[in-house]
């Protein structure tokens, strides 16, 4: 008992004492006889191991390796530190329009009924292309009236220089020569007129040109010209309707055989828009209208991730409305690829102002570590890890005060990849 009471009062003083003199330690082992398992192997005695096999490398840390093949696998993206401006935009809601100016309403300018429709909704248009045909009495009188004024003046012009020849011999009264003088001369008004007349009716110059043309046949024939006659004057009442612009139908008003032009008649047959370029209808605030000018940019976004489109104001009201005290402001917008549909809700962002800076980094490049913000500088055998200091920012870039230098170049897009491959890394070193 004795001796078992003396072993316990070793053992406790050589646990109070072993750490210190490890020596002391083993000869209380042997006294006591006791079998305490030994310091493990590799260890430094004091019980703590380096935790890494003999002949194991590390990696510099923060740093992750990366061949250039697996960066362009990885899709990130690297740019080089520079200058650059950071933008304070102007958020405003606001609805795509056709452009007022890309807008055409096909009408018919006389009284007459549907014969053809030649596009159907959304068909596209090309200028000057016949779109519909209609049936009219007035334009059948118009070109009649002209022929038959063409006709007269033929007739009135070979008269007059019949008797101007004879007046030259004096051979006839002057008083006859100065008749036919005037009745050429009211010939040719009446050709005037009714010319004038077919062009207050949509006909072109060319196109009255080409009704003379036709009524040729008649001033030559002769013998047997009713048959001339009657093929110059077929289809008079024919009254081709044209686009005045290229684009799109986007509405058609009236069906094969309706009447058109009449009194309580519907006047128009489409409505054609080029939507090739649209409007950005903004409502601006009174209060931050003072930063609003034309020929600003505007970024337009639909919220749905996609790339926003850029644009310029083209037109700020100087005029309140007076319930909502704001302005109306368009900005126009391309639209090759019919992104943008009339009618849509969308955001603008107005760029107000621009402040130059040293050195500017997109903010996808920055990354959230430990509580700290850092980027990835690439470097020979990848990238490492950098802590920055930030200044002033917008909605896409961030000044760095501290932390990188002009020209180095840094991991822009898709750094998050290289942040989950560092904690990989380290988790990997704990263990």
């Amino acid at each position: 008992m004795k001796k078992l009471l003396l072993c316990l009062a070793l053992v406790g003083l050589g646990l109070l004492v072993g750490t210190f003199v490890p020596s002391v330690t083993d000869s209380i082992r042997q006294v006591a006889g006791l079998a305490l398992p030994p310091p493990p192997k590799g260890g430094d005695g004091h019980g703590h191991g380096h935790g890494h096999g003999e002949g194991e490398k590390e990696g510099p840390e923060g740093h992750v390796v990366m061949t250039a093949e697996q960066i362009e696998a990885a899709k990130i993206g690297v740019a080089e530190v520079g200058g650059g401006n950071l933008a304070r935009k102007l958020s405003v809601p606001g609805t795509v329009t056709t452009d007022a100016d890309r807008v055409a309403r096909v009408a018919g300018k006389v009284v007459g009924t549907v014969a053809e429709m030649r596009k159907r909704l959304g068909e596209q248009v090309a200028k000057g292309e016949v779109v519909a045909v209609l049936d009219s009495r007035e334009v059948a009188e118009a070109r009649s009236e002209y022929f038959a004024a063409t006709t007269n003046l033929e007739l009135q012009q070979t008269l007059f220089e019949r008797e101007q020849a004879l007046w030259d011999k004096r051979i006839s009264a002057e008083q006859q020569y100065l008749r036919a003088r005037q009745t050429f001369t009211e010939a040719q008004l009446r050709v005037e007129l009714a010319s004038q007349k077919l062009q207050a009716l949509g006909f072109s110059e060319s196109e009255v040109g080409d009704l003379a043309r036709r009524s040729a046949p008649v001033r030559t024939a002769s013998a047997g010209a009713s048959a001339p006659v009657a093929r110059t004057m077929a289809g008079l009442q024919k009254y081709e309707i044209r686009s005045p612009l290229a684009g799109r139908v986007i509405e058609r008003r009236v069906d094969l055989g309706a009447p058109i032009g009449g009194e309580s008649e519907e006047k128009e047959l489409y409505v054609v828009a080029d939507l090739s370029s649209v409007w950005i209808e903004l409502s601006v605030p009174s209060g931050d209208l003072a930063v609003i000018r034309e020929g600003q940019e505007v970024a337009i976004s639909a919220g749905n991730g996609a790339e926003p489109s850029k644009g310029k104001i083209v037109f700020v009201s100087p005029v309140l409305n007076q319930e909502t005290r704001s302005a109306r402001v368009i900005a126009s917008v391309e639209n090759k690829d019919m992104s943008w549909r009339p009618g849509s809700y969308v955001t603008a962002n107005v760029v107000v102002s621009e402040e130059p800076v040293d050195m500017k980094i997109p903010r996808g490049a920055l990354q959230a570590i430990g509580g700290e913000q850092v980027v990835f500088v690439r470097n020979e055998k990848g990238f490492e890890k950098r802590e920055v200091v930030l200044g002033k920012g917008d909605d896409a870039s961030v000044e760095v005060v501290f932390g990188l230098d002009p020209g180095e170049k840094i991991a822009a897009t898709n750094s998050f990849v290289l942040k989950a491959e560092l904690g990989k890394a380290e988790a990997e070193h704990v263990h």
